[in-house]
């Protein structure tokens, strides 16, 4: 068995976990992320020794400083930042860059259905772009329109994008391997 097919399976009931408490609460559990995180590491040093290691943390902060800016902003939760910094850790560094893909793109298509099912408020989104777009706009009282940040139709579950990302970027690896 290959050791991204192991990775893949194992990943596979902490993926969904994280999905399913970040649907039914918005929030990621430090004991799922960070203990995946651990885990992968472990892994990766009894597998493949200290190289492959190195690779998960390099990963992992890879990932993690992807997400940072957005978290500085409070676009991003920590849950959201933990999560993709083990994914990082599981997935490594020469994975990274199909892994961030993936993930935003997972991301992008599950807001624009959020968006169209009314399943989440665009109402900051409108107001960003009015604020960018529209000299006319008046800024101040478009902020105080807003419905709070603690709103459940406000946040997107990004859990559910960085576990379809993950899934994505270790069945290429898999089909990857296997076509050569």
């Amino acid at each position: 068995m290959s050791p991204t097919l192991f990775m893949l399976i194992l990943a596979t009931p902490w993926l969904g976990a994280l999905c399913w408490y970040d649907c039914k609460t918005r929030r990621l559990p430090n004991y799922l992320t960070l203990g995946m995180a651990v885990a992968a590491l472990v892994w990766r040093l009894g597998y493949g020794r200290l190289p492959m290691f190195l690779n998960g943390v390099y990963g992992g902060v890879a990932a993690g400083l992807f997400l940072l800016i957005p978290f500085l902003l409070r676009g991003a939760g920590g849950g959201d930042l933990k999560m993709l910094f083990a994914t990082g850790c599981l997935c490594g560094l020469h994975r990274m860059a199909i892994l961030l893909f993936c993930t935003s793109a997972a991301g992008f298509v599950m807001a624009v259905a959020m968006l169209i099912a009314g399943k989440v408020d665009g109402s900051r989104l409108k107001h960003w772009a009015r604020c960018i777009f529209d000299w006319r706009y008046d800024r101040k009282a478009g902020r105080e329109a807003l419905p709070p940040k603690t709103d459940e139709r406000v946040r997107l579950p990004f859990g559910v994008a960085i576990a379809i990302g993950v899934w994505l970027t270790l069945l290429i690896e898999i089909f990857a391997q296997n076509a050569a």
